[in-house]
């Protein structure tokens, strides 16, 4: 038995695969003992007779029904729901039960012959395990070996079946007889329909890790299906999230400084945005399942790994600081309105920044105590904090239930609150009892404490504060009630400066010119600046919280439909109390109690407890836990987060927080959680870190909306949301908003924040692991390409747009590994064109046998691509031969308009001495297939020679060596070798041939204004090349390239044709091929000419190979049109020395008529230099001289460029042809032929 581990890399799971042995039992699927309606309908489907269904019955209560019956299954696919019997006869019938892996909650069992195995999920990691009563079962946990035609492994799924040829029996009498051989491949509807609906691949949530903790895994019984509704499952966590700190901390003071219209804006817009990301996210949750993560899984499930990994760690830093937010807020309701005496710095007597000072230290060091003792809490376990959700959710409701009871109490009886107000400016109520300057006692007029404030003595004749004594004391309502119309003064805003004074309007105020403030301690003061954008910023924390729905979609009943309803109602509530809460806020309270931050004026309570009803202790206990529980919250969930991210491994160096306890509690996680959450604890500040988490989560929102926007435009058939109700302009538009309200809470931490996205994703571009979740933008990427493609017109692009599209021929060895890897460094070197690439290679063999090996090689080809950063293409193509294959790859390569213009290959190595003549004769048919296709092509020769990537030329010149005019490629190619760092430092030399009758000087200055026309920098030199007459070195090399041709046309003939050429070469050489007159001679067979039946019969396959190549592209003689036209060409066709009726006449001589001393004369024959092949005399002359002036002057260059000839239209030439090229380029290191494809690639023109 095999174990086949597959893994998700979406979901982070493993599913156990059981793949059977021939010989082994079958293993079914087993379901829970059959109840009575069930086995009623298991009954009804045995009618084969009583003898079968005892049997069937004993076998039930022997294996617990090894074979599941239909109402076994029905109940399985409906957990537990009741269905007719009359549906239970029909499926009883019908279904057929191959055994398959499933999923791990549904509760089945794996059942064998020979052992029992169990599939369970412990932190969300599929354990196969066997039970104690297995025996002779061996586990092996590798890998199935493939089948033929099966390149990958299978997906991972929950309705993989186990291969099992026993199944075939199952299979007739019953319609299935046309399937049974692909059972090992393809699962049958009726067994996957079970596993499939009770698939799951969620993550391990909270539960899970508690019973871990406990030690409950062991003896974990059958997971049971979730079962929390809307209610307990989304809106009241949504409802936790989402009303918090700020509402009760800060929303009076907002409504005070901006006024109840533009509190009200404030609410509205960001309310409206929660509400536009909660449609999208509704419509994203449920396109399928959504396992936990929240947004961070849905953004990077549909925009990539890329957005998903930045938004994600956005978000979670986000959430960390909401942490550092929540703490703070609990701080400040300790110490300002619970024990202020608990202070650690005194503020007693302190007066301005000495008194902030002191402040932010106290909450530094109390919210570092807070968050160590909430991070020992979260790393014990995080039941306790589960525990005590519903605890906090409470105290948020009761505190809300109380604001509510205060206003209406407010209508008939206001609170007793009174404000002290010097003048015009609140003064702090502490240290003083009344609030006036003198009272009536009996025994006459008596100052109060507050006189001594102000005064240096309690006499009346006392001297005074200045504005103190020229200003009267006021004492005003600071509850006046909803029914006062105070709603009308506190509309509109009022904006202040740091260290303002908090004024009532309308009240007189006498104030010395030119005097300096005293006394300052004792008016309440504006602790900041305040501004529209600020508040904005200040009072969006209190809206988000709207995906603890989708983080909790594994223990909802039915996510899909509770997600979206129950968001959405949290989302309405939540905005119906912030909006209420402006409007009564400033109906009921005090303009300047409103502006008074920390209830200075109201001898120190919290202004909305003020409001509270039965007490003000209602709101500050109530507020006070609700921030404790908030901490933990994110404390809890923001370490999950960053663990989900470091699992799925899209950002390599947080990898190492993916790991934690046994359990899978995210110990590292949390620690980075902690520290990045002391940040904020040491800025110290509500009003600071709240526009920081501001932007983390607008920039998750937006991206949630983007994501939904970019779905539902590009309309992919796997885009089918349950929630209908949305559109792509309410997502552009929650984007554009959650976009708008970045820079309106802070344009520098908008810009931060967005930095630190963009550098997020262009690391895990650049660095993280390759992952296909089938996102958006792989979506919208193949939309815009497609788009692209079509417009791409079909002909050739204009010479301005014309750049390199490269297909690069490499060739595999025997491991599948490319031979050339040096091909593409240098492929790498010419990126500059910014063109096509597709690296190409071809397998000889038959698609269905080498498929496999194809793989492998494009495996190879990839990682050999990626160590040279070649951006690009690969591609593989299997073929009976190897001449066919590169053929298919010259015509195939490229859609539509985007196709390769420039073929790279490299020049055949070792051609000489190979025994397989094929590679070289592949080569000549490549240079002919490209000419033919008006392809460009690039032949490197010693491309073992040429320089890696990271190698560097600090000095030397690449020379050009422009013998023709193909159309510029020779003048582009080294302006693109020199803009990358290998070649940056070399100089270009362009060397150009004259003839005896060109004018050298004149060239030169021509060559040099078309070069600056073309805007290339390149030193100039003209080579004069003089007649000169056929040197004997030429003759000789001449003879000896021939001589090497008849050689190699014997290896290729029969025996007998070789024994008939050698005798008729050694009476050649004995005086019949002297020619005095070299026009007379005639031609005695044409290669198009095919010899008699009886000899074709006896060449081999790679023979008829090669004649059925030269029959199907038969040359073109040329038909001379006087004899001296003829006499100029004497070699344009091959001479072969035996003809037809020589053939027929050979035939008759007895087998060996041939001596040995017959083919020594072969070899021993000297021919005189007049018999040469005249043509061949004239090209190897040409060649040779032309390689004494490159050697002369481009010995000692890092490169040589020059025109590459084209083959001969004879094919009979093609050896001699390979021997022109190497006497060419003889004694040069690098050298890059190139043959252009016939129309201009360079241009002066703009």
């Amino acid at each position: 038995m095999y174990t086949h581990v597959h893994e998700r890399e979406s979901a982070r799971e493993r599913v156990c695969v059981f793949h059977h042995p021939v010989n082994s039992s079958h293993s079914e699927l087993s379901y829970p003992p059959p109840t009575k309606e069930r086995e009623r309908g298991s009954h009804a489907t045995a009618k084969r007779g009583e003898e079968s269904v005892r049997r069937r019955e004993s076998e039930e209560k022997k294996h617990t029904s090894l074979i599941p019956s239909a109402g076994n299954f029905l109940w399985a696919l409906g957990r537990g729901r009741k269905v007719r019997k009359s549906l239970h006869l029909f499926l009883a019938h019908l279904l057929v039960w191959p055994s398959f892996c499933f999923s791990p909650l549904s509760g089945g069992e794996f059942w064998g012959s020979e052992g029992i195995r169990r599939g369970r999920m412990v932190n969300n990691l599929t354990e196969c395990e066997e039970e104690e009563g297995a025996a002779n079962n061996q586990v092996v946990n590798t890998t199935c070996p493939l089948k033929k035609g099966d390149g990958n492994p299978k997906e991972s799924s929950p309705f993989i079946n186990s291969t099992d040829p026993e199944k075939n029996q199952q299979y007739d009498g019953k319609n299935m007889a046309l399937f049974e051989e692909e059972m090992d491949t393809i699962p049958m509807v009726s067994s996957l329909l079970s596993s499939l609906a009770n698939y799951s691949n969620l993550p391990q949530g909270s539960k899970e890790h508690e019973e871990a903790e406990n030690n409950e895994g062991s003896r974990k019984k059958p997971v049971q299906a979730p079962r929390m509704g809307t209610l307990m499952g989304v809106y009241l966590p949504c409802l936790q999230n989402i009303l918090g700190v700020i509402l009760f901390l800060r929303m009076t003071w907002m409504v005070g400084i901006g006024g109840v219209i533009e509190a009200f804006i404030i609410v509205l817009m960001c309310c409206s945005t929660t509400m536009l990301t909660a449609i999208s996210m509704s419509a994203i949750a449920t396109n399928g399942v959504v396992p936990a993560g929240g947004s961070y899984y849905m953004i990077s499930r549909s925009l990539g790994p890329e957005f998903g990994g930045a938004v994600g760690i956005c978000f979670y830093l986000g959430t960390t600081f909401a942490g550092a937010m929540y703490i703070l807020g609990c701080i400040e309701i300790l110490l300002v309105y619970i024990v202020p005496q608990a202070a650690v710095f005194k503020m007693e007597g302190l007066e301005g920044a000495e008194a902030e000072a002191a402040m932010l230290n106290n909450m530094r060091v109390y919210g570092t105590l807070v968050l160590s003792f909430m991070a020992i809490v979260v790393f014990v376990g995080v039941k306790y904090v589960n525990k005590l959700a519903l605890l906090f959710l409470a105290c948020v409701i009761c505190s809300i239930l109380a604001v509510y009871a205060g206003v209406i109490k407010t209508a008939f009886e206001p609170p007793v609150f009174p404000v002290c107000v010097l003048g015009n400016r609140t003064l702090v109520w502490k240290g003083f009892d009344v609030c006036a300057k003198v009272i009536e006692r009996e025994n006459g007029t008596v100052t109060t404490k507050l006189w001594r404030l102000f005064c240096d003595s309690e006499f009346l004749n006392a001297t005074c504060d200045s504005y103190f004594a020229n200003n009267n004391i006021t004492e005003i309502q600071g509850i006046p009630g909803v029914m006062s119309g105070i709603l009308r003064e506190n509309l509109f805003g009022n904006y202040m400066d740091k260290g303002a004074f908090i004024e009532k309007l309308g009240l007189p105020s006498v104030d010395e010119p030119d005097s300096m403030p005293t006394n300052t301690n004792r008016y309440v003061l504006a602790d900041i600046t305040s501004f529209f954008t600020m508040l904005v910023g200040i009072y969006f924390p209190s809206v988000t919280g709207i995906m603890a729905g989708s983080n909790r979609s594994g223990d909802l009943q039915d996510a899909q439909k509770s997600i979206p309803i129950g968001t959405i109602l949290a989302i309405t509530t939540t905005s119906i109390i912030y909006m209420s809460s402006v409007l009564l806020f400033g109906s009921c309270i005090e303009g300047t109690v409103l502006r008074d931050k920390f209830g200075e004026a109201v001898r120190g309570n919290l202004v909305i407890g003020t409001l509270a009803w039965p007490s003000p202790w209602v709101i500050v206990i109530g507020s006070f836990f609700s921030t404790c529980g908030a901490g933990l919250q994110s404390l809890t969930g923001a370490p999950r987060l960053l663990q989900a991210i470091a699992r799925d491994g899209i950002v390599p160096f947080l990898r190492v927080f993916g790991h934690g306890k046994a359990n899978g509690e995210p110990t590292w996680a949390l620690l980075l959680t902690a520290c990045i959450c002391e940040i904020g604890i040491l800025i110290a500040s509500l009003d600071n870190v709240a526009p920081i988490l501001s932007m983390f989560f607008l920039m998750c929102y937006m991206f949630v909306n983007l994501a939904c926007a970019v779905q539902t435009l590009l309309r992919t058939p796997n885009w089918r949301p349950r929630f209908k109700f949305y559109h792509w302009t309410l997502s552009f538009l929650g984007m554009s908003l959650c976009l708008s309200l970045m820079f309106i809470c802070s344009w520098y931490y908008a810009i931060i924040a967005m930095a630190i996205a963009g550098c997020i994703y262009k690391y895990i571009e650049f660095r993280g692991a390759e992952k296909e979740w089938g996102d958006g933008i792989r979506g919208l990427s193949l939309s815009a390409a497609r788009f692209a493609l079509m417009r791409l017109e079909e002909g050739p692009p204009h010479t301005k747009n014309w750049r390199p599209q490269i297909l690069v021929l490499v060739s595999m060895d025997s491991e599948l590994n490319v031979e050339q890897p040096r091909l593409l460094s240098l492929t790498n070197q010419l990126k500059a064109g910014k063109g096509l690439t597709i690296v190409g290679t071809a397998l000889e063999g038959t698609y269905l046998e080498n498929h496999p090996q194809a793989q492998q090689a494009e495996q190879s080809l990839r990682k050999l691509m990626e160590a040279e950063k070649v951006k690009g293409f690969c591609q593989v193509v299997i073929s009976s031969n190897m001449r066919d294959a590169t053929s298919h790859l010259v015509q195939a390569g490229g859609l539509g308009g985007l196709q390769h213009n420039t073929v790279l290959a490299c020049w055949p190595r070792n051609w000489k001495q190979a025994e397989d003549h094929q590679s070289w004769r592949n080569f000549i048919e490549l240079v002919r297939e490209t000419t033919a296709a008006s392809k460009a092509l690039l032949v490197p020769k010693n491309i073992s020679a040429f320089p890696s990537n990271g190698e560097r030329f600090t000095e030397g010149h690449i020379d050009v060596w422009w013998i023709v005019h193909d159309g510029g490629m020779l003048m582009l190619l080294p302006f693109l070798l020199r803009q990358h760092k290998v070649w940056r430092k070399c100089k270009m030399r362009i060397f150009t041939v004259a003839q005896m009758d060109d004018n050298s000087i004149q060239m030169k200055k021509d060559l040099t204004t078309f070069l600056y026309h073309l805007r290339i920098d390149a030193a100039v030199e003209v080579v004069e090349m003089h007649d000169s007459d056929i040197s004997a070195y030429t003759y000789e090399k001449t003879l000896m390239m021939e001589q090497r041709s008849q050689i190699l046309k014997q290896i290729n003939l029969t025996k007998t044709e070789r024994e008939r050429e050698i005798q008729s070469i050694a009476d050649s050489s004995r005086g019949s091929i002297r020619r005095k007159n070299p026009a007379a001679v005639t031609t005695q067979l044409s290669v198009t000419e095919e010899p008699a039946a009886s000899c074709k019969e006896e060449k081999p396959e790679e023979e008829e190979q090669l004649i059925h190549d030269q029959s199907t592209n038969p040359p073109t003689p040329a038909t001379p049109q006087s004899p001296s036209a003829e006499a100029e060409t004497p070699g344009t066709a091959v001479q072969m020395t035996w003809t037809e009726a020589k053939c027929d006449g050979e035939q008759a001589k007895p087998i060996g008529a041939t001596t040995p001393e017959a083919i020594k004369d072969l070899f021993n024959m000297k021919p005189e230099w007049e018999n040469l092949n005249q043509s061949n005399l004239r090209r190897m002359h040409t060649a040779l001289r032309l390689n004494e002036v490159i050697i002369k002057k481009s010995q000692e260059a890092r490169l040589v460029l020059l025109n590459m000839p084209g083959p001969p239209k004879n094919r009979s030439g093609d050896e001699n042809y390979m021997e022109f090229m190497e006497v060419l380029t003889e004694g040069l290191n690098r050298v890059l032929l190139v043959r252009g494809g016939g129309r201009e690639v360079i241009t002066i023109y703009s």
